[in-house]
């Protein structure tokens, strides 16, 4: 094995999609046909170059990723770019294209899941077995997960320290899902919101989805690990879920590859906007881990709790969501006592520009039109307006598997780009 490492050196992405039918979007569980198409055989992961797809847990869905971690997050744009575009050729001739966001939005999972059945299919099925996958929280989700690795145990307890305290406002940043069932769910992230419950049926494996404070991996092993897999040994005799990926807090431990996956990020409409955010991300845990806003000890001591409250908080409300926990407002750097969730950003995007870590500029452009127009979400539900037909749903999604492909953000239907900005502003 190499060395592993060291934090901030290189990065991992993983971008999930859904596989919908070209014309009506409804969703096409073919994941196994598109890899065999890719491939020439029924493989569940495909390499191609310095990139890859696999399969999830179900057949509609779809995940790209980068093979080896990446130096630069921006240098992933053009591999991932190249791909989607080559994917959706493929697809066409399926008659099918890959849609991005959250969830899809009308969905009916009671009746219209189906487990992946290829390779490994026996994690799939043990998992369907245990938990019941035919939910939103299972089989209707769509993220992004970003894996910063860590070379000792010293920089485990420091990045993971960093990223739990970021953890709470991602969503405000990040949320793309707040259609479900064809409505409007009440959530600007529903797929957080059902995330957050669906493994309840084992609390330990998930916890408050923030993790409590750990400070080695041995401690994560010992506290968090072990018990997890105690505690479903029972309903899992042939210990075939018995890894570290059972954990679904909304960061873990890959002590496999030595990094930190996150897990609280929606799949966003381009990739500009996933490695934007991805970027940002990094680039303000970087700032907490060298202890710019406060030290360790600092912010490994605020609660789980108080963590947990602001998370759902940005979980319904995205970017309007009020945060009034002064102790962690201070812990940011924040100069007030309360603020709503995209002051905080804007002012730690600041901050972090005035730091010393990596800057993406091109990247920091998708971040800075995240923070004028709102997240995702906020833009769909925007051009929906408050009482929308089917086919304005249909359009508007339409539309962000057309911005997937041609990498580009969505600001909204039949208008032109300078309309769009002016009139999403002012609302």
């Amino acid at each position: 094995m190499s060395a592993p490492l060291p934090a901030f050196s290189g990065y991992g992405i993983e971008l999930e999609y859904a596989i919908v039918d070209r014309e009506n979007l409804s969703i096409m569980a073919i994941a196994d046909e598109f890899l065999h198409k890719l491939s020439g055989s029924y493989n569940s992961a495909v390499s191609v170059g310095e990139v890859g797809w696999s399969n999830e847990l179900v057949e509609h869905q779809i995940e790209l990723k980068n093979i080896k971690p990446h130096a630069a997050i921006e240098s992933l744009l053009p591999a991932f770019q190249a791909e989607i575009q080559r994917a959706d050729q493929i697809l066409e001739s399926m008659g099918a294209k890959l849609m991005p966001a959250g969830m899809h939005p009308w969905m009916n999972p009671l009746v219209e899941t189906n487990v992946w059945k290829g390779d490994n299919s026996e994690i799939y099925n043990a998992y369907d077995r245990i938990f019941g996958c035919r939910s939103h929280g299972w089989a209707n989700l769509q993220s992004m997960h970003l894996n910063l690795p860590f070379g000792d145990d010293i920089q485990f307890e420091r990045l993971h320290a960093a990223i739990r305290i970021l953890l709470p406002i991602l969503p405000a940043l990040a949320a793309s899902s707040p259609i479900a069932d064809g409505v409007y769910s009440g959530f600007l992230d529903f797929r957080m919101k059902n995330y957050c419950d669906h493994q309840m049926k084992f609390p330990i494996t998930m916890g408050r989805v923030i993790p409590d404070t750990v400070t080695s991996p041995a401690a994560y092993t010992d506290e968090i690990l072990a018990q997890m897999y105690r505690e479903v040994a029972g309903s899992d005799p042939e210990g075939i879920l018995q890894y570290e990926w059972l954990n679904a807090r909304g960061v873990i431990p890959r002590f496999d590859r030595n990094a930190l996956e996150i897990r609280v990020i929606d799949s966003q409409e381009c990739l500009q906007a996933d490695l934007a955010i991805a970027a940002a991300v990094t680039g303000i845990v970087h700032a907490f881990y060298d202890e710019v806003y406060a030290t360790l000890e600092e912010q490994q001591a605020i609660g789980t709790d108080a963590l947990a409250e602001i998370l759902q908080s940005c979980i319904r409300d995205g970017e309007l969501a009020i945060v009034d926990n002064a102790a962690y407002l201070q812990l940011m750097g924040f100069p007030s006592r309360h603020c709503e969730a995209r002051e905080l950003w804007r002012n730690l995007t600041v901050m972090m520009h005035q730091s010393q870590v990596e800057r993406s500029p091109n990247l920091e452009k998708a971040v800075d039109t995240i923070l004028k127009q709102g997240p995702l979400a906020r833009r769909i539900l925007r051009t929906l307006g408050p009482v929308w037909q089917e086919a304005q749903l249909r359009a508007v999604y339409d539309e962000l598997c057309t911005c997937l492909e041609e990498g580009r953000m969505f600001l909204g239907l039949k208008q032109s780009p300078e309309r769009q900005a002016g009139s999403l502003s002012r609302s």
